[in-house]
């Protein structure tokens, strides 16, 4: 058996209709395995007016907004003729891409078709209660992710430090690893743009302190505009560059006064964006891989980021930037506070970053996950599958 054999039915509670790193993540894993002659049909909520074509064709499945935050869908169930066109699709490996009903459902539809499943992890769904007053539910949703997870043949963590926390966590036995890729035509050194920067206002020698993400509470706003605040205090000279769109924005500007804000930028903009940063700051702990920090990383700036999954696995601690403390005010402005009055250390540590992005292509990351593919289906077949959980 080959990838042109595959047949992968993929379930994603978002697979473009808002978008983030998880879901372009899975179109460029689509776009390949298309590209290698694999079959692939998406079940997914569909809108409207989606943020971004698909790649692959998408069956809808029923969904309502989510209250509170409605620009994303949750999906309620699969109907009956959804599953009369998964059965007509006849695959031979289901795919969950999100933890929520739909995810539940067709791993249950996987076991009544005996077929094998799997699942990939995109972020800490079991932190996302903290952000919204909600810290007590934590254990509570970490018990249901383990549920799902342990019903699968195998799981897939974008990075080793990712891998290593869903073991302790009880997760399921048989974790790989299915990373990111980084598109060097659009993530360089070369796409750094002075007259950009200074059409926004912002001088040459100005160090420019970078976020880059969609402007929701769970990518840690608060701690990154309390560090800028002590920067401020300190009267270390710099600029904050804000790149995304989302809808904690209102509440960033009005705690950022000072920042410039360019809203979502894609493609080559923003590859131009990144690029003319002169670091990039991520004090989020939500991510499991962290695509922000490898696209930094590969424009050859210092990444100043917090201990969390993800950033452990790229983020070198004072190779390539710094590593803090969750939360650590005072330590993440001290980091700051090296880039910002030293450029000869920003530029050590966006050379030592520049070299280890080179290490990820899209093409090699995906194979990775086909490879997954093969061997989950091989294992099923000879009646040899993994116990599907670390512990009884």
């Amino acid at each position: 058996m080959d990838v042109t054999d595959l047949r992968i039915a993929l379930f994603s509670g978002n697979y473009n209709y808002v978008r983030d790193g998880a879901n372009q993540a899975l179109n460029r894993l689509v776009e390949y395995l298309l590209r290698q002659g694999a079959e692939v049909r998406i079940y997914s909520p569909t809108v409207e007016d989606p943020a971004f074509p698909p790649n692959g064709e998408i069956v809808s499945v029923p969904a309502l907004p989510v209250p509170k935050r409605p620009e994303y869908r949750w999906p309620l169930f699969i109907p009956r003729r959804v599953k009369k066109d998964i059965k007509a699709f006849r695959p031979n490996v289901l795919h969950i891409a999100s933890p929520e009903i739909l995810g539940h459902r067709a791993v249950t539809l996987a076991h009544k078709l005996d077929l094998p499943v799997v699942a990939s992890v995109h972020t800490r769904f079991e932190t996302y209660p903290r952000y919204y007053g909600l810290s007590f539910m934590e254990p509570l949703v970490e018990a249901g992710l383990r549920r799902l997870y342990r019903r699968c043949d195998a799981i897939f963590a974008p990075s080793d430090s990712m891998a290593q926390l869903l073991r302790e966590q009880r997760m399921n036995y048989n974790v790989g690893i299915w990373t990111r890729g980084i598109d060097r035509e659009i993530f360089n050194p070369e796409r750094r743009d002075l007259a950009w920067r200074r059409s926004l206002g912002i001088e040459d020698d100005v160090p420019v302190i970078g976020f880059v993400g969609r402007l929701v509470m769970e990518k840690g706003l608060d701690v990154f505009s309390e560090t800028i605040e002590r920067l401020e205090k300190r009267q270390v000279r710099h600029k904050v560059l804000v790149v995304g769109e989302g809808p904690a924005r209102e509440w960033f500007e009005g705690a950022l006064p000072n920042g410039i804000f360019v809203g979502f930028q894609g493609g080559a903009d923003l590859g131009r964006a990144v690029a003319s940063m002169d670091m990039l700051f991520n004090p989020s702990v939500t991510e499991t891989f962290g695509n922000v920090t490898l696209e930094a990383m590969a424009c050859a700036l210092p990444v100043v980021a917090a201990i969390a999954t993800g950033s452990q696995s790229l983020v070198t601690e004072g190779v390539t930037g710094r590593l803090v403390r969750p939360g650590a005010i005072n330590a993440f402005a001290e980091a700051l506070k090296l880039y910002c009055a030293d450029a000869e250390a920003r530029r050590a540590a966006g050379k030592a970053g520049l070299e280890f992005s080179r290490h990820y292509g899209w093409d090699e990351v995906n194979q990775a996950l086909v490879d997954g593919y093969l061997r989950v289906i091989r294992q099923r077949g000879s009646g040899k599958r993994v116990a599907n959980s670390p512990v009884p």
